[in-house]
């Protein structure tokens, strides 16, 4: 007897554990966004990082959504994002996936190859044709339109105009420029200023992709697979002006982000080559206020090569789960098609995105004081437009670090063929 009220005692506390436990887990699948049910969910979430920017974004569209809609922005990392994408969709399952989530860019096709059945085609829900076409091909696969093109990473020459003017340079000695003509005036810069021309972090090859993608090229063929490093001459071109930085001498080195903004900040670099991104950056000092400007970016001295380039910029894409035609239509009513709202991003947020009909609203044509009156949201808009389409493929950030390694030997002196074709063999090796 007792025995049999052991074993009934006992299978009452595993049926209540049990029990919990399911209830648990169908609370955790309600609270990160999604289930295996297939019921509609009562709210929509979205994963993004950067609080101040993307979040901002997104909590903007928010208030801007004319539609009853439960949105619950969720902040990540951008590296946990990346983690949990792949560690969930290869799991191979789409519990706690989100219905709305940012991709860089440059890492978007890893996924839509890697799991194109975890993605909802949106193309239905917006005009691609109004947005910049550069970003066309990193957020497509197979002719189906999955990423809803967001912000921009459109290049920018930032410059001191007093420093240039004391080395005895304008705007115009700036404009429309090769990055050969680029090092020859920084040279000039740094013998009659004693000031560096840029600051780089000898780690972060980001300057390269400045210049490849101004040529039209990339670390991969056009079907975003196959290496293109030992016959790529942007690429050679690219090691070329690099090394020719560094060897003249006027390179302010940084190991990190904060270092690299103080280089600017504290006035010890002349010029900063980057993603339109780093104006808020810029404008933080305001002691430097009225001596900054915007130049075209350099391009490298080849036919086809424009003075427009893309450094950064994510997109929008929806999952394929259960609220993806909610989520779709929120992303279409505001990031792709209200100009208002990108009147208001620009304003709010400081976010310049890529769909061209904002670019005639006042938030853009808007005059920049601490940039000596320069309209520069305009000019970047403009920019937008000329930036060659590349096909960025799935492993940008891998073959990068490979250059990177090898960089490093070419400034020590290793042949430039041999360099590419090592770099070329470890590429292939590793990427198989």
């Amino acid at each position: 007897m007792m025995k049999f009220l052991y074993w009934k005692k006992t299978g009452l506390f595993l049926l209540t554990v049990v029990t919990l436990l399911a209830l648990a887990a169908c609370s955790s699948d309600d609270a990160s966004g999604s289930s295996d049910t297939g019921e509609e969910p009562d709210k929509i979430t979205a994963w993004a990082w950067d609080p101040n920017f993307n979040i901002a974004a997104l909590e903007l569209a928010k208030d801007a959504y004319e539609e009853d809609l439960d949105l619950e922005i969720i902040e990540n990392a951008q590296d946990d994002i990346v983690q949990k994408l792949n560690t969930g969709l290869s799991s191979g399952s789409m519990k706690g996936m989100p219905n709305i989530v940012l991709i860089e860019d440059q890492r978007a096709q890893s996924f839509l190859q890697s799991y194109p059945d975890a993605f909802y085609p949106i193309g239905d829900y917006f005009n691609t044709d109004d947005f910049a076409p550069y970003k066309l091909a990193p957020t497509s696969l197979d002719g189906k339109q999955y990423g809803l093109p967001f912000d921009t990473g459109v290049t920018g020459l930032f410059f001191r105009t007093d420093y240039l003017e004391e080395a005895g340079y304008t705007k115009e000695d700036l404009t429309d420029i090769t990055w050969e003509k680029y090092i020859e005036i920084g040279k000039d810069v740094k013998a009659k200023t004693g000031k560096d021309m840029i600051s780089l972090d000898p780690n972060d090859l980001g300057i390269l992709r400045v210049m490849i993608q101004s040529a039209g090229s990339w670390y991969v063929e056009d079907d975003g697979k196959t290496v293109n490093l030992v016959d790529n001459e942007p690429l050679k071109k690219a090691f070329e002006n690099y090394k020719a930085m560094i060897e003249a001498d006027f390179v302010k080195a940084n190991s990190d982000w904060s270092q690299f903004i103080a280089a600017f900040n504290s006035g010890d670099v002349a010029t900063v080559p980057s993603g339109n991104w780093i104006a808020p950056s810029i404008e933080a000092e305001e002691s430097q206020a009225g001596k900054w400007e915007v130049a075209p970016i350099p391009r490298l001295d080849l036919n086809g090569a424009v003075n427009a380039s893309n450094q950064g910029g994510s997109s929008f894409y929806v999952l394929n789960i259960p609220g993806k035609e909610k989520a779709a239509e929120f992303l279409g009513a505001t990031f792709g098609s209200n100009e208002a709202f990108y009147q208001d991003l620009v304003l709010d947020v400081g976010a310049l995105g890529t769909y061209a009909p904002a670019a005639d609203g006042e938030a853009y044509q808007a005059e920049n004081e601490y940039f000596s009156g320069q309209s520069v949201i305009s000019d970047f808009s403009e920019w937008t437009e000329e930036i060659p389409s590349v096909n960025y493929g799935l492993h940008t950030y891998a073959i990068e670090d490979i250059l990177a390694a090898e960089m490093q030997n070419y400034l020590k002196g290793k042949d430039l063929e041999d360099v590419l074709a090592d770099a070329q063999a470890q590429a292939e090796s590793q990427l198989k």
